[in-house]
């Protein structure tokens, strides 16, 4: 005989399971209402702990000064044009710069990633150029090109391409084999399965890939412009370096993160926009 689970008494609360956030689950995806709460409270909390490091003068103004004296000097900044002028400059290269490297690793890395010729010309030279440092070809881009703006596309184009058609290459390798498959047995050609199948299938991935690489851009951006130019973001930081205005190494520092944020946020809403057909993009 089955043994029968006894009854709780009349009267007696039943004990809950406690249930566990969905933050603590491996897996578990925060609410949007969650996620910017808890990134408001950490920007907040490292606001927070900046000021209360600089109010008492613990710290010299020197190496870090207050959050007002920044903000004073970046709105001083603002006001005379400087600012915009630097920010038009730097958004001008990096804009250029990305987009010429981005299309061509789009189009290599398609062809690498789908074609076995492509592969064995392409991977690897590209393996062996990206471990190469990017700081190293800045004197040589300033002797082959001279200082003007193309000098900052062409160490920006080194710094993203390379990595860009590997991550081109296995976006397109990650498109599931059946697909393809699929795509034969109804006697499509190659050019009707890369263009209606392999490409639309991989193009969530390299938009990822972009993302990702923008942020690579944003940095060997700034490295460019800290060695040789006269205006632009990194070039301003040079400047203030050299007259101890800590301030505005402060803010510009400060507002390059804010500008990559914000590029990221809107490749981010863009992703969802077009790829809603993407399971990543919900």
């Amino acid at each position: 005989m089955a043994l029968e689970k006894p009854e709780a008494p009349q009267g007696a609360s039943v004990p809950r399971r406690k249930r566990k956030s969905r933050l603590l689950v491996i897996g578990g995806v925060p609410s949007r209402r969650q996620f910017v709460g808890i990134a408001i409270t950490v920007f907040a909390l490292l606001v927070l702990s900046w000021w209360l490091a600089t109010r008492n003068g613990a710290i010299p103004p020197l190496f870090l000064p207050g959050l007002e004296k920044v903000w004073l000097r970046m709105m001083k900044l603002a006001m005379d044009g400087t600012l915009q002028s630097d920010v038009k400059d730097s958004l001008y290269r990096i804009a250029i710069a990305f987009a010429i490297s981005s299309l061509m690793s789009i189009v290599i890395g398609v062809l690498a990633g789908c074609y076995g010729l492509f592969k064995a010309i392409f991977e690897p030279l590209v393996d062996f150029i990206r471990y190469m440092p990017v700081v190293a070809f800045v004197p040589l881009t300033i002797l082959w090109t001279g200082t003007d703006d193309f000098q900052k596309f062409l160490v920006i184009w080194i710094g993203t391409f390379f990595q860009q058609v590997l991550m081109m290459m296995d976006a397109v390798k990650r498109v599931p084999g059946d697909f393809i498959g699929l795509g034969r047995t109804l006697g499509m050609p190659d050019w009707k399965i890369l263009f209606r199948i392999v490409l639309p299938a991989a193009f969530p991935g390299i938009w990822d890939a972009l993302r990702i690489s923008l942020g690579w851009a944003w940095t060997w951006l700034v490295l460019a412009e800290l060695v040789a130019s006269t205006s632009g973001l990194g070039y301003r930081i040079v400047v203030s370096q050299r007259y101890f205005q800590t301030d505005t190494i402060i803010g510009y520092i400060l507002l390059l993160g804010l500008l990559g944020l914000i590029t990221d946020q809107l490749m981010r809403a863009a992703e969802r926009v077009l790829f809603r057909y993407n399971r990543r993009s919900s």
